[in-house]
């Protein structure tokens, strides 16, 4: 753990099982809440439990075993996803393979007691000095969905304009929604269902928790708003504070300067190389990765720099008996990736010093029992010049010493043991000493690590400043493209729109009696309404399109199918003529013929057609118009041939009968 802990401004709830189970019916849980100094003991029940981090929105709720407050997976990952947004469920005893409350707690100077009272308050202390692991179970992607709040139905005479209506309103409130994104200046991806009238569904995929959101889970009407946190694939533990373990250090000075970071195990944990960082810039980078052990060189004696940054760690030193050659160099390290021979340099004499190590760490590693941190021991032993047992007997803090030797006795000479005591006596004064000017020296570097953490924090300010300046000009230039989209497509449409106003004008002035305004080209042209096929529907869409009045000429594009009442609606109408495409059937023919109104093939009249509209030459629909009462003439007067035939034939059938 890092040795610069400090404890949270904030409530933090420390919980152990009190009694019963969590599988079971009725648990019930020891509650300390530690705010500061100050600590609230209570018992409450799992019920009480959640309403009261409901309330409260403490910023930890820690605990020995996160399994306490869930009987399983299932369980545990919806109790995560109902804390409240700035909540935090920490284990204080370590991640997948938590240790014992006791050993945890007496490691971090922390009372503790086998009470289940006693445990929620050391838990809960433990989590304010930032030990232990988040437990967490959703990414920091959050999914808003906007989508219909209810069915759009099925049947009705008005079930189009509803599902417009609805469709419509979810288009708005998306629309909306991205608008209140932006102004927080969230990145986010969106992925919209267009349909009928509008969106059946919109999805936004935001980059950031659910209490950075400007939009609320709700159902109004006819629109549905969801909120949802991204799930992880599994459980996933995050320390609260990155732990600093101890490694050996190699460094390469010059021009270049580039450091190596091993761990005690041989593995290489980190390389870098910087032309322009300060001694201040690589201190800070070893700090972040490391409590440094030795500080090792690749050259003899250690060059002035690296001592410089040994004595800044109070680490041991190491340096090869003869400079490193390069053809060593470059074998050693053949397993490890580099940038430049100066990261090779340093990552070599870090190395080296892990080889000439190897065996001391192993005794050291042998000596301790379990549960000890390893690091600590050999950080003691190798730069503290400390040995493994008087370590060891501090850590587990044994005083005892033994029996008092008696003044009584004369003095005699003292064993090799009790010289070794002595010269150990000794050896602590100076350490102590020691001690006090490191000390002194930390308290000035912590009065500069202030320093340099307001900077930083300044720096961040500023650079999050630009970051939202910048998501705002790009915002800002989004939407300025998106109306310069919109301008465009609104003027070609203004542009067709009055094209065929003028095209309607034109047709306009053919359709009425005066036609004094009508230019020379117009004359001896008459307008044709047309009309798709000879069905009702199509008629009365033409009717109530442009209109179909007594004395207008139709133009039907398909007249086969009609029947008698197809027929008997638009001889309604009075048509001055109809012109036809194909072939009419008798009925239809009947009862235009008995209305007395004239019909004719369309190829025999020259049309030119203009959107739904037509107009033709006067004189080639006369031309049809006199044809048809050329045949009506014959057709009349053949009818009546015919029936002067059926009564002759009456006649004499009733002659024959008398």
């Amino acid at each position: 753990m890092s040795t610069r802990t400090s404890a949270l401004d904030a409530v933090v709830f420390g919980v152990d099982i009190q009694s019963g189970d969590v599988r079971g019916d009725a648990p019930s849980y020891a509650l300390a809440v530690y705010d500061g100094d100050d600590v609230t003991r209570d018992v409450v029940s799992h019920r009480k439990l959640r309403r009261l981090i409901d309330d409260e929105e403490p910023a930890i709720v820690a605990t020995d075993n996160m399994y306490e407050l869930a009987a399983d997976k299932d369980q545990l990952i919806h109790f995560l996803g109902s804390l409240p947004s700035g909540t935090r469920l920490v284990q204080v005893t370590g991640a997948e393979q938590p240790e014992p409350l006791s050993r945890v707690a007496k490691r971090h100077g922390i009372p503790y007691g086998k009470d289940p009272m006693q445990e929620a308050e050391a838990a809960a202390r433990l989590a304010a000095h930032n030990v232990g692991h988040e437990v967490s179970a959703f990414t920091d992607t959050t999914e808003v969905k906007v989508s219909r709040g209810r069915s759009t139905g099925s049947g009705g005479w008005s079930e189009d304009r509803y599902t417009r209506r609805i469709h419509g309103s979810v288009r708005k409130r998306a629309r909306e929604v991205e608008s209140e994104l932006e102004d927080e200046n969230l990145e986010y991806e969106k992925n919209v269902r267009e349909s009928y009238g509008g969106y059946a569904n919109a999805v936004f995929t935001v980059h950031g928790k659910p209490s950075e959101i400007p939009v609320s889970r709700n159902r109004s009407g006819d629109v549905r708003v969801e909120i949802e946190r991204e799930r992880r694939d599994g459980i996933e533990f995050k320390p609260l504070v990155k732990r600093r373990d101890h490694v050996i250090v190699g460094i390469d000075p010059g021009t270049t300067t580039a450091v190596a970071i091993v761990g005690l195990e041989g593995e290489v944990l980190d390389v870098w190389s910087s032309r322009t960082s300060d001694t201040a810039e690589v201190i800070e980078w070893i700090v972040e990765r490391g409590r440094p052990i030795v500080v090792a060189a690749d050259v003899t004696p250690m060059p002035e720099t690296v001592e410089k940054f040994r004595r800044s760690f109070d680490a041991a030193g190491w340096t090869p008996r003869s400079d490193l050659p390069i053809d060593e160099k470059q074998h050693r390290t053949r397993d490890h990736p580099y940038d430049d021979d100066h990261q090779r340099d340093a990552m070599a004499a870090a190395l080296y010093a892990i080889d000439a190590h190897e065996d001391q760490f192993e005794r050291i590693a042998d000596k301790l029992p379990p549960g000890l941190d390893r690091g600590e021991v050999t950080a003691r032993v190798v730069a503290g010049e400390e040995s493994v047992e008087a370590v060891l007997r501090d850590l587990s803090d044994d005083d005892d010493g033994g029996e008092e030797e008696s003044t009584e006795h004369e003095p005699r000479e003292l064993t090799a043991e009790e010289k070794r005591i002595k010269d150990l006596e000794r050896q602590v004064e100076r350490l102590q000493s020691h001690v006090e000017r490191l000390e002194g020296r930390v308290e000035d570097r912590d009065e500069r690590i202030d320093e340099l953490e307001t900077e930083l924090s300044n720096a961040r300010r500023e650079e999050r400043r630009e970051v939202r300046k910048d998501r705002e000009v790009s915002r800002l230039e989004r939407k300025a493209n998106r109306l310069e989209r919109e301008r465009d497509d609104a003027r070609e449409e203004v542009e067709t729109l009055e094209k065929k106003v003028e095209r309607m004008k034109a047709l306009w002035k053919l359709d009425h009696s005066n036609f004094s305004d009508v230019s020379a080209k117009k004359e001896g042209l008459v307008p044709v309404k047309i009309v798709e096929k000879f069905t009702k529907g199509a008629i009365r869409e033409a009717d109530e399109q442009y209109g179909i009045a007594a004395g207008d000429v139709v133009y039907v594009r398909d007249a086969s199918g009609a029947g008698r009442s197809t027929a008997e609606l638009l001889a309604e109408f009075e048509p001055r003529v109809i012109l036809k495409e194909g072939g009419l059937s008798e009925i239809a023919d009947e009862i235009l013929f008995d209305a007395e109104i004239p019909v004719g093939p369309a190829d025999d009249v020259a049309m030119q057609e203009v959107d739904e509209l037509a107009v033709a030459r006067e004189d080639d629909v006369e031309a049809v118009i006199d044809d048809w009462h050329e045949r009506a003439k014959d057709r009349k007067r053949d009818r009546k041939a015919a029936m002067v035939d059926q009564l002759i034939s009456e006649h004499r059938a009733g002659d024959n009968e008398v």
